[in-house]
């Protein structure tokens, strides 16, 4: 079986090309990737090369392919799973497989680690261990995209259950964002804001009752009250407010004023700015936790802390990297219950697209970028669909079934896509 891939070789060196995969073993799966959706994590790989903790020292001759929040079919299923697996499945796939022996160890993933098996790839080979960790996870929903998008979803996800909070005088921790307490998401209109504003607007078990949405970019912020707006919030008795805070003298001043005072039991900063941490901090409550979502690319990243809260308010902080394998399965879940994450895809392009956008991430505007592995495309905004439809009739198509959907990306938009475009 040939495949086509983006391939990892260093620091900066991705290359598209074709090769031979092996056949597969008894113990792994041959599958067909449909689509992979681009995440910032790839961009820091492809610009550290081995210098990231999960891409093995030997790319420079074992290169490995790109790409972790993908889903598509399996084509052909090893002896040892075929109890478990059928061809013809439709699969997402966690890839923080937390497995001892994978080609870096613990820190192996798909996507990062191995020679066969990434999002950006037309066929890969699922090695065993993934599914000896749980980690192929059916796909049972409509479409191919929500499936991409279930791991950046479960990256939100796993933050918010990291969230603890204390009892005074005992030494227990409560896991969990504070239900119906005061939340606050800083630069929080980003792809990764945007997931976590509709999985907190879509929870079945718990919300806050205040939730404070900032950023200093309105035309973002006035996409993300359209996406999610405060009237459903109000609906699923959460008060939601988008705030500009560039527009503030003082802004922790006035955010606390939303509370009384009090301050907010769960802050999440969602850049990895020193003074958004700052700010972050000051506008904890009492036993208030705040989490680090924002990846930091310079391992030097610092942000002043107070050391006085810490130890007088029961200030505390978390961070988290990824979601685990019972989060991707909420994500999947929530999705089969009505939650559409078609709101962070703003591009979509064709796997010869996927080199330029991986090392260019940061550049360009919108939120996620959706790779279609079988076609070849450009990367294109949504919001060009129309002036590209004027010479392009399956771009024509594509706005008018974006236009259907409130200008989204839809089931639809990508059934159209996939039936009409050439694909290889």
């Amino acid at each position: 079986m040939k495949t086509t891939a983006v391939r990892l070789y260093g620091k900066d060196d991705l290359r598209l090309e074709e090769f031979e995969l092996p056949p597969i073993g008894e113990d792994e799966i041959l599958a067909k990737v449909i689509s992979d959706s681009i995440c910032m994590s790839s961009y820091k790989a492809a610009h550290q090369g081995t210098e990231h903790k999960r891409i093995p020292k030997d790319v420079a001759n074992n290169p490995v392919i790109i790409g972790h929040e993908f889903a598509g079919e399996l084509i052909q299923v090893g002896s040892k799973w075929a109890n478990q697996y059928n061809e013809g499945d439709k699969f997402s796939i966690q890839p923080a497989l937390n497995y001892a022996n994978g080609p870096v160890g613990i820190l192996s993933a798909p996507g990062y680690s191995y020679h066969h098996i990434g999002g950006d790839a037309t066929y890969v080979i699922i090695p065993n261990e993934v599914m000896e960790s749980g980690c192929l996870l059916s796909y049972q929903g409509e479409g191919f995209y929500p499936a991409s998008l279930a791991e950046p979803l479960s990256c939100v996800i796993g933050a918010m259950h990291a969230n603890y909070h204390t009892t005074p005088g005992s030494y227990i921790h409560h896991m969990e964002i504070v239900d119906r307490g005061n939340m606050a998401i800083l630069a929080g209109v980003g792809p990764m804001g945007l997931a976590a504003i509709n999985y907190v607007l879509h929870r079945e078990d718990r919300s806050p009752a205040l939730f404070v949405v900032t950023d200093i970019d309105q035309t973002r912020l006035d996409r993300a009250a359209s996406l999610y707006s405060p009237e459903y919030a109000a609906s699923r008795n959460i008060d939601l407010r988008y705030i500009n805070t560039s527009a503030m003298a003082n802004p922790v001043e006035e955010l606390k004023t939303l509370t009384n005072g009090k301050g907010f039991n769960d802050v999440f900063v969602m850049a990895p700015v020193s003074s958004v941490v700052e700010q972050a901090d000051a506008l904890l409550a009492f036993d208030g936790c705040l989490n680090f979502f924002a990846g930091p690319s310079k391992n030097d990243f610092k942000a002043n802390l107070n050391f006085y809260n810490v130890h007088y308010a029961y200030s505390h902080v978390v961070g988290t990297s990824g979601g685990n394998t019972d989060d991707m399965k909420e994500a999947l879940h929530l999705m089969g219950k009505g939650l559409d994450p078609a709101g962070l895809v703003t591009h979509i392009g064709g796997i010869d697209a996927v080199i330029d956008t991986t090392l260019n991430l940061p550049n360009i505007p919108g939120g996620k970028k959706l790779m279609y592995t079988h076609i070849h495309l450009p990367l294109t905004a949504i919001a060009d669909f129309e002036e590209k439809g004027k010479d392009n009739p399956i771009f024509k198509q594509l706005d008018v079934i974006c236009k259907k959907h409130d200008g989204l990306w839809s089931v639809e938009a990508e059934k159209y896509l996939l039936s009409h475009y050439i694909q290889n």
